[in-house]
């Protein structure tokens, strides 16, 4: 597993400790990712069956919080090479100079050990299991492996997004169940089409960086196609909550709404003419992928209260 020159010479440099403030450190931690896996953790904890003491859960989310912006310090430490050649990327604290690469490691070791040793010792340790894999698979199968080395990365590597759902239910039951599983695919299916719209409009910066996303690798055409199947496996999917029984009807209605939603953004991505170089179906396609898993999951919430309401 090979490290760039240019990674090996940031490495390399390091002279000191940087003037980093704190925000330096919040950037480290890709909060605005880390909102998503929050958030889809807490419907996972709030929607299992069973009770967890306020406190017991508020911790639990705080150490999957932690955890997943360990993950992403670990990520941007390694990929500080590829970040700083990037348009969308080159701004982090590490390519930027504002924080070393070794601050940086230390950094997100340091929250990944207080993580899972703080989960496992006050929840229960399949929980904390569970969110040591997730960031052992987010820096070293996808950011280490994946990443650089296949187009498949986003598929196989969209694990690591997919757990905390899971692991918020295995917070209250201490278990895994077919209905937490549902909870991982929801995510893990939306994970690729949400990339590749991404990856259709940056495709010439993953090109610099050297990274064999899907556009750059099987080309346009062949994207497009794979975006479109994907969104209609997640919308299909994303209805099972109400089939199995563990969401209402107000979630099966608003679930097929946005899966028909989801599905027509994909249906334009495929339709785009080869001239079309603005990409607007793709960056719609994008934006709306957010608003439909947030939907998604915001939606199971408000449909678990209405149940225990009714009950």
């Amino acid at each position: 597993m090979a490290i760039t020159g240019e990674h090996e010479a940031l490495n390399a440099g390091e002279i000191g400790l940087s003037e980093a403030g704190p925000g330096d450190y919040f950037a480290l931690l890709k909060p605005r990712v880390m909102s998503l896996v929050v958030f889809t953790a807490l419907v996972g904890l709030l929607i299992a069956p069973g009770d967890v003491h306020p406190f017991i859960g508020a911790v639990a989310i705080l150490c999957i919080a932690v955890g997943a912006g360990a993950s992403g310090a670990l990520n941007m430490w390694f990929d500080a090479d590829i970040d700083a050649v990037m348009s969308r990327t080159a701004s982090r604290p590490i390519p930027s100079g504002r924080i070393l690469p070794g601050e940086a490691l230390t950094f997100g070791l340091v929250l990944s050990a207080f993580s899972i040793f703080t989960l496992g010792l006050l929840v229960n340790w399949l929980s904390a299991g569970l969110l040591a894999f997730t960031i052992f698979f987010y820096v070293a199968i996808y950011t280490m492996w994946l990443k650089r080395s296949t187009p498949q990365n986003i598929v196989i590597g969209g694990a690591a997004g997919a757990l905390p759902p899971m692991i918020g239910w295995a917070c209250v039951t201490g278990t895994v169940s077919w209905e937490s599983f549902v909870l991982f695919l929801m995510i893990f299916l939306w994970t690729p089409p949400h990339f590749w719209a991404l990856a259709l409009f940056k495709q010439g910066d993953y090109g610099k960086a050297g990274v064999p996303m899907m556009p750059n690798v099987a080309g346009v055409e062949s994207t497009k196609r794979q975006v479109f199947i994907y969104a209609i496996a997640t919308a299909l999917v994303g209805v099972l909550p109400y089939w199995m029984g563990f969401a209402g009807l107000v979630y099966g209605v608003l679930a097929m709404g946005l899966g028909l939603g989801f599905v027509w953004y994909a249906f334009r991505v495929l339709r785009m003419p080869p001239e079309d170089t603005s990409m607007k179906a793709a960056k719609s396609m994008f934006g709306f992928s957010l608003i439909y898993l947030f939907g998604l999951f915001a939606t199971l919430l408000v449909d678990g209260f209405i149940v225990s309401i009714g009950a």
